[in-house]
C-alpha cells in the first residue's frame, strides 16, 4: 500500500478549480516532488492532504487514513511544514518544541531534535530574532516533533539564500534516511532534481505528468547541447552537414551545438579528424526545465 495516495482530487473556491481530477501516490521511503508555479494547485493539494481543508470530490489517504474523517488519528503519523506557517514572535525555540510535543503520544525528544536540526544553540531565542533559515530549521523540527512516519514539507526553502537553501535539502536528505517518507512541494527545478525520487508536474490544477526526474527530462525529447571553444578556426558548415546536428550557434569565440544520437561523439570525431582542440567544453541532457516546458508548452515555474 502506497503511504500517500490522491485520486481525482477536486477543488473549487467559488468560480476558481484550484485542483482539478489530480492523483498521484507516494510509495514508502521516498522523496516524492510536486512541482509546478505559484498557482497550480500545489499547497491546496496537501492541505486537503492534511486535513485542513475538506475536498470537494475525490478519495484521500494517508498511510490508511482519510483526511478528512481521521484527523486525529492522521496527526499521530503525518507531519506537517506549511508554506504560510508562523508563531508568536515572543515564543522560544524551547517553548514552541515543547508545546508540539505535548499534542502527540510518542514525541521525539526535543534536546535530540534541537541538536540534529542545528538549533541547541537557539534553544532560548525568541522566535522574531530567527534567522530565515533557523525558522525553516525548526518548521522542520515542529513537523518531526510528533515521529512522524511521513512528512509534507511545503516550499521548504522559499525566501531562503542559496547556502540555507542548501542546508535545508541536506536536512531533508537526512529525515529521508531515517526511515520518513517526504512529500516536498516545490516550484524549484534545482530542489526537485536534486532531492525527489519521483516528481508530479502539476501546472493549473491538474497533473501533467509523473515520473523520476530523468525520465520527465528524457520525455522533454533528446535534445543534446554542446558548447566549446575551438582550438583553431572551424567551418560551421562541417558541424551542421553531421546528421546528429540540429543547430550551430556562435557566442564570441565559443560554439553551441545542439543534436540527437550520438551528438558527442560525432562531433568530437570531427574535431579529431580536424585536429582541432574542443577548450572548455560543456555537455548537457535535458533537464526538468525542458521537460516542464515541453509538457506544460509554458516557461518554467516562478
Amino acid at each position: 500500500m502506497a503511504v500517500i495516495e490522491v485520486a481525482n482530487l477536486h477543488k473549487r473556491y467559488g468560480g476558481t478549480v484550484a485542483v482539478d481530477d489530480v492523483s498521484f501516490a507516494v510509495e514508502e521511503g521516498e522523496i516524492f516532488g510536486v512541482l509546478g508555479p505559484n498557482g497550480a494547485g500545489k499547497t491546496t493539494t496537501v492541505e486537503c492532504l492534511s486535513g485542513l481543508r475538506h475536498a470537494d470530490r475525490g478519495r484521500l489517504t494517508v498511510l490508511g487514513h482519510d483526511p478528512a474523517t481521521e484527523r486525529d488519528a492522521l496527526r499521530q503519523v503525518l507531519g506537517v511544514q506549511l508554506q504560510e506557517s508562523g508563531l508568536p514572535d515572543n515564543l522560544t525555540v524551547r517553548e514552541a518544541l515543547a508545546l508540539f510535543a505535548s499534542f502527540y503520544e510518542r514525541p521525539a525528544g526535543t534536546a535530540e531534535l534541537m541538536d540534529r536540526l542545528g538549533l541547541a544553540a537557539k534553544a532560548g531565542c525568541r522566535y522574531r530574532k530567527l534567522s530565515g533559515g533557523q525558522k525553516q530549521r525548526l518548521a522542520i523540527a515542529l513537523a518531526l516533533i510528533g515521529s512522524p512516519r511521513a512528512v509534507i514539507l511545503d516550499e521548504l526553502t522559499t525566501g531562503l539564500d542559496p547556502h540555507a537553501r542548501r542546508t535545508s535539502w541536506d536536512l531533508v536528505e537526512q529525515i529521508r534516511d531515517a526511515g520518513v517518507t517526504v512529500l516536498l512541494v516545490t516550484h524549484f527545478m534545482e530542489e526537485a532534481e536534486r532531492l525527489c525520487d519521483r516528481v508530479a508536474l502539476i501546472d493549473s490544477g491538474r497533473v501533467v505528468a509523473v515520473d523520476t526526474p530523468a525520465g520527465l527530462a528524457r520525455r522533454a525529447g533528446q535534445t543534446q547541447r554542446m558548447a566549446f571553444r575551438p582550438s583553431e578556426p572551424l567551418d560551421e558548415e562541417l558541424l551542421r552537414a553531421l546528421p546528429e546536428v540540429t543547430g550551430v550557434t556562435r557566442h564570441g569565440s565559443r560554439l553551441e551545438v545542439t543534436g540527437t544520437g550520438n551528438l558527442v561523439q560525432a562531433v568530437t570525431s570531427l574535431l579529431a579528424r580536424r585536429h582541432v582542440i574542443a577548450a572548455d567544453l560543456r555537455v548537457e541532457q535535458a533537464t526538468l526545465d525542458d521537460a516542464f516546458i515541453a509538457l506544460t508548452g509554458r516557461g518554467r515555474p516562478a
